[in-house]
């Protein structure tokens, strides 16, 4: 009679571990990396690299101590959304945005879509909508390591979002929550959201976290716009009071 009743007992607690498992993958901001396409919310096929010679997207150098940057918004009524970086909090971090919101000739935000929005947990955003330039910062070859975690992840601090340790490229994320429970998972905030908090908290949330961030790579603002017409998007970039 053991052998009957054992069957049942195991698959139960299998399928319970497998849940606990799939909570914790939605619980956390992720990315889906082209070289890993597993990691994320979405199990994706391996992005396909361009076929043209990309140029080097990627300059190097350091950020400011202290600067600030203001994306405008498609969010309706609303204004600017400031941000706040402060290099000491997060210096590898710091140094990849300051190199993002400065590439020329465009911000490499302008023109982002804001992909997952899940209202009391995160904004998160950070996908270049052309793939040749996404892909230049997409991969193992563009990643940085991880900063200590010195600043909490509260409302209004932005963190970048990753597929493991050391593999944070360009997706970031406002908090829209007190969300500490991500510190000790290595998330290291590098900005505050200083101006324009109620922009960020209109930000349209209807899609949650359907857009697939590997389509989003391969294929970029033709297939959110065609998929997803009624995203939010940052609309200029502009780099502001810069303290050194």
């Amino acid at each position: 009679m053991a052998g009957v009743t054992q069957g049942p007992l195991v698959l139960l607690a299998m399928l319970l571990c497998f849940s606990v498992f799939l909570s914790g993958i939605a619980s956390y901001p992720s990315t889906v990396n082209a070289s890993n396409p597993a990691y994320g919310t979405h199990i994706i096929a391996k992005v396909e690299q361009e076929t043209e010679t990309s140029p080097n997207l990627r300059p190097e150098g350091q950020a400011p101590a202290s600067f600030t940057v203001k994306w405008g918004t498609t969010v309706k009524d609303s204004g600017d959304i400031v941000v706040q970086v402060t290099r000491a909090w997060a210096p590898l971090g710091a140094d990849r945005f300051y190199q993002l919101v400065t590439l020329q000739p465009n911000s490499y935000f302008t023109n982002n879509g804001f992909f997952r929005v899940l209202p009391g947990f995160v904004v998160q955003f950070g996908i270049n909508g052309t793939p040749l330039i996404s892909g230049e910062w997409n991969g193992a070859n563009a990643t940085i390591k991880d900063d200590p975690v010195l600043r909490s992840n509260t409302i209004g601090m932005m963190s970048y979002a990753a597929a493991g340790p050391n593999t944070r490229t360009t997706q970031v994320f406002i908090n829209l929550g007190d969300n500490s429970r991500l510190d000790g998972m290595g998330f290291a905030p590098f900005a505050k959201v200083i101006q324009g908090m109620d922009v960020v908290q209109k930000i349209f949330s209807g899609y949650k976290e359907l857009p697939n961030q590997g389509l989003i790579y391969s294929q970029g603002d033709e297939y959110l716009k065609k998929k997803f017409p009624l995203l939010d998007y940052i609309v200029s970039t502009t780099v502001t009071t810069v303290t050194e």
